[in-house]
């Protein structure tokens, strides 16, 4: 078969246990392996795989226990600011030095310059087998959106069917200051088209409460869902969150909040960080830890090792039953030299930052749950009806996840995409035949 074709089934799938009905048989201690049934392109049914079972009719790919998990989610990156780390010089250590680095080169920018780095990243994303991708977008001034607002509206159009591009205003709080011009960048936002959210710069550099209930207010009258950057610091004085969490329950709001970063959570005392939580977990927030940018901005010292972790309290999070995602955030920009829109590399990241156990069956649904950017009822992927976006890792296993999973492939509606596909795919009443998918680079 070619790399376009599609299998009617897939066999011996090792899912995660998050995915799995309460229900499902185990063996051996780990979830027992399933079989997928696709159908135009969607998801007909999962059920456990029984070897007694005869072959079902059409096409089947045994997959011998590899890996199965839903299309990514990579729910904070920068499109904006991707790839201009090259043509930067030395860039001052920290969060700030990373934004007057940013100020510099940001006078240079072109709608050709923007498009073409955004487009690499939205090409390198869809490879690592990413269907919903939400990017922030600096915008300084209040009367005009940038330049680079309008060309990911235009991306996001170019790339429907493929990736879901959602676009953040990322506003510094001070733009806030006035109610009448909060409103008026809330109506510019929600003018611009689907997939746009209202965003903030919420740091105690620039903390301002009335500020912030500005931005809320407006997001509330134009009915737009606000993703913030909040208490990205290790001040254990920063307010932003909690604020928050306090603000969301006054104005009884409506529509769903993403809060990105929320180091200070770790630099505060236990008491008032869980106290935090607790608020929180009564809020419609989700939490969005950015672990390789983290590690690399916070406690930043030129010639001095870091003393401390820049990641969020994740597991007390998930504990009181907030929603937590890991995301990319900064690819090769002066934030974050590293990078390639793979969110399972900032999973890797953060498995061993905040010490995940468990990293394959509990944490990797912080990957995939696209519901979870939304108010309303959660909704768990690959169930029946929903698009077989799926992503088969050949050559990891559960034990080690995510390590060995850089090559893998990639299944759009139950297509083939990308990837190798090593195993033979069997047409019901033929002879098996090994049939290689051609790579596709993830770099």
């Amino acid at each position: 078969m070619h790399a376009s074709s599609a299998p009617d089934h897939i066999l011996n799938a090792r899912l995660p246990q998050w995915l799995l009905p309460s229900d499902w048989p185990h063996q051996g201690g780990q979830p027992a392996l399933a079989d997928l049934h696709l159908a135009q392109g969607r998801v007909a049914s999962t059920a456990p795989h029984d070897p007694a079972r005869a072959l079902p009719e059409g096409s089947t790919w045994d997959l011998a226990g590899a890996l199965v998990l839903p299309g990514l989610v990579d729910a904070h990156t920068h499109l904006d600011k991707a790839f201009t780390l090259p043509r930067m010089g030395t860039v001052k250590p920290g969060l700030l030095g990373a934004i007057e680095a940013m100020m510099v080169d940001r006078q240079g920018w072109t709608e050709a310059d923007i498009r073409a780095r955004a487009s690499r990243a939205l090409q390198w994303a869809y490879e690592a087998g990413t269907v919903h991708l939400r990017t922030h977008c600096d915008w300084w001034e209040p009367d005009a959106p940038p330049l680079a607002w309008n060309v990911l509206r235009a991306l996001a159009q170019e790339w429907a069917g493929r990736i879901t591009l959602e676009r953040v205003a990322l506003i510094p709080l001070h733009l806030y200051t006035e109610r009448a011009t909060a409103l008026r960048l809330a109506a510019t936002v929600a003018a611009s088209g689907p997939g746009a959210l209202l965003g903030g710069f919420v740091h105690s550099t620039n903390w301002d409460a009335q500020a912030l209930r500005h931005l809320f207010e407006a997001a509330q009258h134009h009915g737009l869902n606000v993703d913030l950057h909040v208490d990205e610091e290790l001040h254990p004085g920063a307010l932003g969150l909690a604020t928050t969490a306090a603000l969301l329950h006054e104005l009884r709001f409506e529509g769903h909040v993403v809060c990105g970063h929320t180091c200070a959570l770790a630099a505060q005392d236990e008491a008032t960080a869980l106290a935090t939580l607790d608020a929180v977990a009564q809020s419609p927030i989700t939490l969005v830890t950015l672990p390789i940018t983290n590690l690399l901005l916070q406690d930043a010292v030129t010639g001095r090792t870091p003393r401390q972790r820049g990641i969020t309290l994740v597991k007390e999070a998930r504990a009181r039953g907030i929603p937590v995602l890991v995301a990319s955030d900064n690819v090769q920009d002066p934030f974050c030299p590293v990078g390639s829109f793979d969110p399972l590399e900032a999973l890797a990241t953060g498995v061993l930052a905040a010490q995940l156990d468990a990293p394959f069956d509990r944490w990797s649904e912080a990957l995939c749950r696209s519901d979870w950017l939304r108010r309303g009822p959660e909704a768990l992927p690959l169930q029946p009806g929903m698009p077989a976006d799926l992503i088969v890792f050949q050559q990891a296993d559960g034990w080690g996840f995510p390590s060995r999973t850089q090559q893998r492939v990639v299944l759009r509606q139950g297509r083939v995409a990308g990837g190798y596909a090593s195993a033979a795919w069997h047409v019901a009443g033929t002879t098996p035949s090994p049939s290689p998918i051609p790579a596709r680079s993830l770099a």
